[in-house]
């Protein structure tokens, strides 16, 4: 079964820093690439940045600069580094990952979604 589970998130003073961490595992051929979506309370889920297997990034331009997403291709791991926060980052922050993976049915390539971890930035 193909897990993704996410760590790192909770309270922090607003211009403070956390790092989340996204763990994949499971029969992974192959992670095509890998993302960090976020999820305020009635707002629509907002892709943040997003990771490819040659490493090239690409990031929202609300995050740019203060946000950076690195992996770690042995330990099947993306990681989130997220500093300056301000309120408004407060959501829940999701993992998201395109992933060649193997079962009875052989290969097959779809997109898997981590549980979720709470980021609150207030003073």
């Amino acid at each position: 079964q193909v897990q993704l589970v996410e760590s790192g998130g909770g309270l922090v003073q607003p211009g403070g820093s956390l790092r989340l961490s996204c763990a994949a595992s499971g029969r992974i051929v192959r992670i095509n690439s890998m993302g960090w979506y976020r999820q305020a309370p009635g707002k629509e889920r907002e892709l943040l940045a997003r990771i490819t297997s040659g490493s090239t990034t690409n990031y929202a331009d609300s995050v740019k600069g203060r946000f950076t997403i690195s992996r770690d291709n042995a330990k099947n791991t993306v990681y989130l580094q997220m500093n300056s926060l301000k309120p408004e980052d407060t959501a829940v922050y999701y993992c998201n990952g395109d992933l060649t993976t193997y079962d009875s049915g052989g290969l097959r390539a779809r997109i898997y979604w981590g549980q979720g971890t709470q980021v609150t930035v207030s003073s």
